[in-house]
């Protein structure tokens, strides 16, 4: 009989699931939004340009730590994700300032604004959901190839601990709901070993974003670790 295969450790998968919810969610919003309430249409273009500079962030996070990787291993493997970045950064721009235009602009061509804004938007995320696509499957081949788990592991630690705490408390609260719930415990442990005060910031944040269910599944998973449970 064939032994199951194991899994390698993915650097891409939970971060990715994470922005294609956020890239979801901001282009749901930007389709309901009432071009005719100035809080609503505030609210949203910032929560447009939110996603864009969390794109912009994660795509710097890949050019410095992941593709010097790829690099040594496999030359030329990540020169056309690369160029992919720049152009997403010069799309990010324009649509950043439209974002930024539409508080602005006239209230009789706010409607027709928003739905370029709409459009260009989701064109973007498009994008974006093939870029990741290569990433997830070309760029894991390199590294599963020439890289053991525990090397992948060292390279996402070392990503992790660059982020400020105020934006991986922001990819969290995306990134641990996106999950299965094995993959959301296991998470939260190792969030509460290395960042304790990080771990209660984020329990404190994602209860609201989980369903009942998830939550108490999750508590449950943390708690067969420590012994004195963990406080809801």
């Amino acid at each position: 009989m064939t032994s199951p295969i194991q899994p390698r450790f993915d650097i891409y998968s939970s971060i990715h699931k994470a922005l294609r919810a956020l890239m979801a969610d901001t282009l749901f919003k930007l389709g309901r939004m009432d071009p005719d309430d100035p809080q609503d249409v505030a609210r949203t273009a910032r929560d447009v340009r939110r996603l864009l500079d969390v794109c912009r962030a994660h795509a710097d996070h890949e050019n410095r730590f992941i593709h010097p990787l790829l690099e040594v291993h496999a030359p030329g493997a990540s020169r056309a994700v690369v160029y992919e970045h720049a152009d997403h950064d010069e799309e990010a721009g324009r649509i950043g300032a439209a974002a930024a235009g539409l508080a602005t602009c006239h209230a009789g061509q706010r409607t027709l604004a928003a739905a370029a804004l709409y459009r260009s938007l989701a064109l973007f995320i498009a994008s974006n959901f093939e870029h990741q696509h290569l990433e997830e499957t070309v760029h894991n081949a390199v590294l599963w190839t020439h890289c053991t788990d525990a090397e992948i592991m060292n390279l996402h630690h070392a990503l992790t601990e660059s982020i400020a705490p105020e934006e991986l408390l922001f990819i969290l609260r995306w990134l641990v709901p996106a999950m299965p719930p094995a993959e959301r415990t296991a998470t939260m442990r190792n969030l509460r070993r290395a960042a304790p005060a990080a771990f209660q910031a984020a329990m404190d944040m994602l209860q609201a974003h989980l369903s009942d269910g998830e939550w108490s599944r999750l508590l449950q998973g943390l708690a067969q670790e420590d012994p004195q449970g963990v406080e809801a």
